[in-house]
Protein backbone atom coordinates (compact mmCIF):
# COMPACT_ATOMS: atom_id res chain seq x y z
CA UNK A 1 0.00 0.00 0.00
CA UNK A 2 0.74 3.81 -0.32
CA UNK A 3 2.44 5.22 2.33
CA UNK A 4 1.10 8.52 3.23
CA UNK A 5 1.54 11.50 1.31
CA UNK A 6 3.02 14.10 1.27
CA UNK A 7 1.68 17.86 0.75
CA UNK A 8 4.34 20.77 -1.05
CA UNK A 9 2.63 24.30 0.60
CA UNK A 10 4.02 27.02 -1.18
CA UNK A 11 2.70 30.10 -1.79
CA UNK A 12 3.99 30.14 -5.30
CA UNK A 13 3.94 26.66 -7.76
CA UNK A 14 5.65 24.22 -5.41
CA UNK A 15 8.47 23.75 -7.94
CA UNK A 16 11.39 24.25 -5.34
CA UNK A 17 9.71 22.43 -3.07
CA UNK A 18 8.74 19.65 -4.67
CA UNK A 19 12.14 19.18 -6.39
CA UNK A 20 13.84 19.45 -3.17
CA UNK A 21 11.06 16.38 -1.79
CA UNK A 22 11.66 14.12 -4.44
CA UNK A 23 15.71 14.35 -4.50
CA UNK A 24 15.18 13.14 -0.87
CA UNK A 25 12.98 10.39 -2.06
CA UNK A 26 15.48 9.41 -4.44
CA UNK A 27 17.89 8.23 -2.34
CA UNK A 28 15.35 5.31 -0.33
CA UNK A 29 14.77 4.38 -3.85
CA UNK A 30 11.06 5.01 -3.43
CA UNK A 31 8.50 5.96 -5.81
CA UNK A 32 5.24 5.02 -3.84
CA UNK A 33 5.24 8.18 -1.44
CA UNK A 34 2.30 10.58 -3.37
CA UNK A 35 3.74 14.19 -3.53
CA UNK A 36 0.82 16.23 -3.54
CA UNK A 37 1.28 20.66 -4.52
CA UNK A 38 -0.72 22.99 -2.76
CA UNK A 39 0.21 25.96 -4.88
CA UNK A 40 -0.41 30.00 -4.36
CA UNK A 41 -1.40 29.74 -0.71
CA UNK A 42 -2.48 32.87 0.02
CA UNK A 43 -4.93 32.88 3.12
CA UNK A 44 -5.54 31.66 6.57
CA UNK A 45 -8.18 29.51 5.07
CA UNK A 46 -5.84 27.76 2.70
CA UNK A 47 -3.86 27.36 5.36
CA UNK A 48 -6.71 25.69 7.60
CA UNK A 49 -7.95 23.17 4.33
CA UNK A 50 -3.94 21.98 4.09
CA UNK A 51 -3.59 21.10 7.74
CA UNK A 52 -7.06 19.00 7.73
CA UNK A 53 -6.55 17.37 4.53
CA UNK A 54 -3.03 16.50 5.81
CA UNK A 55 -4.25 14.62 9.48
CA UNK A 56 -7.33 13.73 7.58
CA UNK A 57 -4.79 11.43 5.26
CA UNK A 58 -2.16 11.09 7.92
CA UNK A 59 0.10 12.91 5.66
CA UNK A 60 3.01 15.15 5.82
CA UNK A 61 3.88 18.60 5.28
CA UNK A 62 6.53 20.64 3.66
CA UNK A 63 6.28 24.23 3.27
CA UNK A 64 7.76 27.13 1.82
CA UNK A 65 5.89 30.10 2.83
CA UNK A 66 7.50 32.90 2.54
CA UNK A 67 4.64 35.11 4.17
CA UNK A 68 5.68 34.78 7.96
CA UNK A 69 1.98 35.10 9.02
CA UNK A 70 1.10 32.16 6.99
CA UNK A 71 4.03 30.38 7.56
CA UNK A 72 3.58 30.43 11.60
CA UNK A 73 -0.36 29.93 11.30
CA UNK A 74 0.72 26.48 9.38
CA UNK A 75 3.30 25.51 11.93
CA UNK A 76 0.94 26.00 15.30
CA UNK A 77 -1.81 24.75 13.43
CA UNK A 78 -0.10 21.45 12.39
CA UNK A 79 1.68 21.25 15.96
CA UNK A 80 -2.27 21.41 17.42
CA UNK A 81 -3.41 18.77 15.11
CA UNK A 82 -0.71 16.38 15.14
CA UNK A 83 0.72 16.81 11.22
CA UNK A 84 4.16 16.50 10.66
CA UNK A 85 5.13 20.02 9.19
CA UNK A 86 8.77 20.74 7.79
CA UNK A 87 9.60 24.06 7.33
CA UNK A 88 12.27 24.54 3.87
CA UNK A 89 12.05 28.24 4.26
CA UNK A 90 11.63 29.48 7.78
CA UNK A 91 15.17 29.12 9.26
CA UNK A 92 16.97 30.27 5.70
CA UNK A 93 14.73 33.64 6.11
CA UNK A 94 16.01 34.54 9.17
CA UNK A 95 19.54 33.34 8.57
CA UNK A 96 19.49 35.68 5.80
CA UNK A 97 17.69 38.30 7.52
CA UNK A 98 20.65 38.46 10.50
CA UNK A 99 23.25 38.05 7.31
CA UNK A 100 22.12 40.87 5.10
CA UNK A 101 20.74 43.11 8.10
CA UNK A 102 17.04 43.72 6.60
CA UNK A 103 13.72 41.83 6.27
CA UNK A 104 12.71 39.54 3.68
CA UNK A 105 10.13 41.15 0.99
CA UNK A 106 7.80 37.99 2.09
CA UNK A 107 6.17 38.04 -1.68
CA UNK A 108 5.70 34.34 -2.85
CA UNK A 109 7.01 33.89 -6.77
CA UNK A 110 9.06 36.09 -7.16
CA UNK A 111 12.37 33.85 -8.05
CA UNK A 112 9.80 32.38 -10.48
CA UNK A 113 9.45 35.83 -11.96
CA UNK A 114 12.55 36.68 -12.41
CA UNK A 115 13.78 33.69 -14.07
CA UNK A 116 11.05 34.57 -16.49
CA UNK A 117 12.08 38.32 -16.66
CA UNK A 118 15.61 36.97 -17.48
CA UNK A 119 14.44 34.52 -20.07
CA UNK A 120 11.99 37.09 -21.75
CA UNK A 121 15.18 39.30 -21.92
CA UNK A 122 17.17 36.64 -23.35
CA UNK A 123 14.03 35.85 -26.19
CA UNK A 124 13.85 39.62 -26.85
CA UNK A 125 17.65 40.12 -27.81
CA UNK A 126 17.59 36.87 -29.64
CA UNK A 127 14.96 38.00 -31.62
CA UNK A 128 16.16 41.96 -32.02
CA UNK A 129 19.58 40.46 -33.40
CA UNK A 130 17.98 38.12 -36.35
CA UNK A 131 15.78 40.56 -36.94
CA UNK A 132 18.65 43.62 -37.51
CA UNK A 133 18.62 45.79 -40.95
CA UNK A 134 15.58 44.29 -42.41
CA UNK A 135 15.80 41.05 -42.32
CA UNK A 136 13.17 38.36 -41.78
CA UNK A 137 10.56 41.21 -42.89
CA UNK A 138 7.85 38.15 -42.87
CA UNK A 139 8.12 38.39 -38.88
CA UNK A 140 7.81 42.06 -38.27
CA UNK A 141 4.23 41.51 -36.89
CA UNK A 142 6.02 39.48 -34.18
CA UNK A 143 8.05 42.50 -32.99
CA UNK A 144 7.05 44.69 -30.30
CA UNK A 145 9.34 47.62 -31.41
CA UNK A 146 9.93 48.50 -35.33
CA UNK A 147 12.43 51.08 -35.98
CA UNK A 148 13.64 52.95 -38.87
CA UNK A 149 15.76 55.23 -40.71
CA UNK A 150 18.46 56.14 -43.15
CA UNK A 151 21.95 54.12 -42.72
CA UNK A 152 23.74 55.15 -39.71
CA UNK A 153 20.82 56.86 -38.04
CA UNK A 154 21.78 54.60 -34.89
CA UNK A 155 18.69 51.51 -35.37
CA UNK A 156 21.01 48.58 -34.45
CA UNK A 157 22.47 50.04 -31.30
CA UNK A 158 19.21 51.36 -29.97
CA UNK A 159 17.66 47.94 -30.87
CA UNK A 160 19.98 46.10 -28.77
CA UNK A 161 19.78 48.28 -26.15
CA UNK A 162 15.64 48.15 -26.35
CA UNK A 163 16.16 44.21 -26.18
CA UNK A 164 18.32 44.31 -22.87
CA UNK A 165 15.45 45.84 -21.75
CA UNK A 166 13.23 42.66 -22.53
CA UNK A 167 12.09 44.43 -25.96
CA UNK A 168 11.57 42.57 -29.15
CA UNK A 169 12.86 45.01 -31.23
CA UNK A 170 13.59 45.06 -35.49
CA UNK A 171 14.71 47.92 -37.64
CA UNK A 172 14.54 48.49 -41.47
CA UNK A 173 16.65 50.54 -43.43
CA UNK A 174 15.64 53.22 -45.67
CA UNK A 175 17.49 53.12 -48.94
CA UNK A 176 17.31 55.21 -51.59
CA UNK A 177 16.16 54.15 -54.48
CA UNK A 178 14.36 51.02 -52.80
CA UNK A 179 11.09 50.49 -51.79
CA UNK A 180 10.81 49.16 -48.12
CA UNK A 181 9.20 45.70 -47.32
CA UNK A 182 5.57 45.86 -47.64
CA UNK A 183 4.91 44.07 -44.20
CA UNK A 184 6.23 47.48 -43.13
CA UNK A 185 3.17 49.03 -43.80
CA UNK A 186 0.97 46.09 -42.68
CA UNK A 187 1.52 45.95 -39.30
CA UNK A 188 0.38 48.13 -36.34
CA UNK A 189 1.53 51.66 -37.23
CA UNK A 190 1.71 52.60 -33.57
CA UNK A 191 4.98 50.27 -32.99
CA UNK A 192 6.98 51.58 -35.86
CA UNK A 193 8.83 54.48 -34.83
CA UNK A 194 10.69 56.59 -37.75
CA UNK A 195 14.27 57.95 -36.54
CA UNK A 196 15.80 60.96 -37.67
CA UNK A 197 19.14 62.51 -36.96
CA UNK A 198 20.36 66.17 -38.42
CA UNK A 199 22.18 65.87 -41.78
CA UNK A 200 25.73 67.14 -40.37
CA UNK A 201 25.68 64.90 -37.95
CA UNK A 202 24.68 62.40 -40.41
CA UNK A 203 27.31 62.97 -42.37
CA UNK A 204 29.65 62.75 -39.08
CA UNK A 205 28.85 59.35 -38.29
CA UNK A 206 28.89 57.78 -41.78
CA UNK A 207 32.23 59.85 -42.46
CA UNK A 208 33.77 58.24 -39.24
CA UNK A 209 32.60 54.97 -40.69
CA UNK A 210 34.21 54.92 -43.69
CA UNK A 211 37.46 55.68 -42.08
CA UNK A 212 37.13 52.62 -39.64
CA UNK A 213 36.25 50.66 -42.98
CA UNK A 214 39.40 52.22 -44.31
CA UNK A 215 37.03 52.40 -47.55
CA UNK A 216 37.63 54.85 -49.89
CA UNK A 217 35.49 57.49 -52.46
CA UNK A 218 32.37 58.75 -51.14
CA UNK A 219 29.80 59.35 -53.26
CA UNK A 220 26.33 60.41 -52.22
CA UNK A 221 27.00 58.27 -48.80
CA UNK A 222 28.67 60.77 -47.58
CA UNK A 223 28.04 64.11 -49.53
CA UNK A 224 25.98 66.19 -47.66
CA UNK A 225 23.07 67.62 -50.12
CA UNK A 226 22.46 64.16 -50.55
CA UNK A 227 21.89 63.44 -46.94
CA UNK A 228 20.02 66.36 -46.54
CA UNK A 229 17.19 64.49 -49.05
CA UNK A 230 17.53 61.25 -47.64
CA UNK A 231 16.80 62.75 -44.31
CA UNK A 232 13.96 64.86 -45.60
CA UNK A 233 12.94 61.87 -47.61
CA UNK A 234 12.39 59.61 -44.30
CA UNK A 235 10.45 61.99 -43.05
CA UNK A 236 8.13 62.48 -45.93
CA UNK A 237 7.41 58.58 -45.53
CA UNK A 238 7.36 58.98 -41.46
CA UNK A 239 4.44 61.00 -41.66
CA UNK A 240 2.48 59.65 -44.82
CA UNK A 241 2.21 56.66 -43.07
CA UNK A 242 1.44 58.16 -39.59
CA UNK A 243 4.79 56.80 -37.84
CA UNK A 244 6.17 58.71 -34.81
CA UNK A 245 9.10 60.24 -35.69
CA UNK A 246 12.17 60.20 -32.72
CA UNK A 247 14.96 63.21 -33.44
CA UNK A 248 18.31 61.31 -31.96
CA UNK A 249 20.36 64.03 -32.67
CA UNK A 250 22.72 64.38 -29.92
CA UNK A 251 21.40 62.02 -27.62
CA UNK A 252 22.80 59.53 -25.67
CA UNK A 253 21.27 55.85 -26.03
CA UNK A 254 19.69 55.89 -22.95
CA UNK A 255 17.67 58.95 -23.27
CA UNK A 256 16.44 57.67 -27.06
CA UNK A 257 15.56 54.27 -25.80
CA UNK A 258 13.71 55.96 -22.72
CA UNK A 259 11.53 58.08 -25.48
CA UNK A 260 10.63 54.90 -27.20
CA UNK A 261 9.56 52.88 -24.82
CA UNK A 262 7.55 55.82 -23.23
CA UNK A 263 6.03 56.17 -27.18
CA UNK A 264 5.17 52.10 -27.07
CA UNK A 265 3.63 52.10 -23.53
CA UNK A 266 1.36 54.96 -24.53
CA UNK A 267 -0.15 52.58 -26.63
CA UNK A 268 0.22 49.42 -25.50
CA UNK A 269 -0.10 48.96 -21.85
CA UNK A 270 2.16 46.30 -20.58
Amino acid sequence: MNAPPIYIVSGGEGISGEQIVRTALAQFESDDIPVIIVPRVRELAQVEAAVQEAGRTHGTIVHTLVDAGLRQALIQRARQENVPALDLMGGLLSHLTHLLGREPLGQPGLYRQIRETYFERIEAIEFTVSHDDGRKPHELDQAEIVLIGVSRVGKTPLSIYLSVQGWKTANVPIVPGVDPPAELFQIDPRRVIGLTIDPDQLVAHRRWRQRRLRAGGGGDYVEPEALKEQVEGALRLFREHGFAILDITDKPIEESAAEVIALITRYFKP
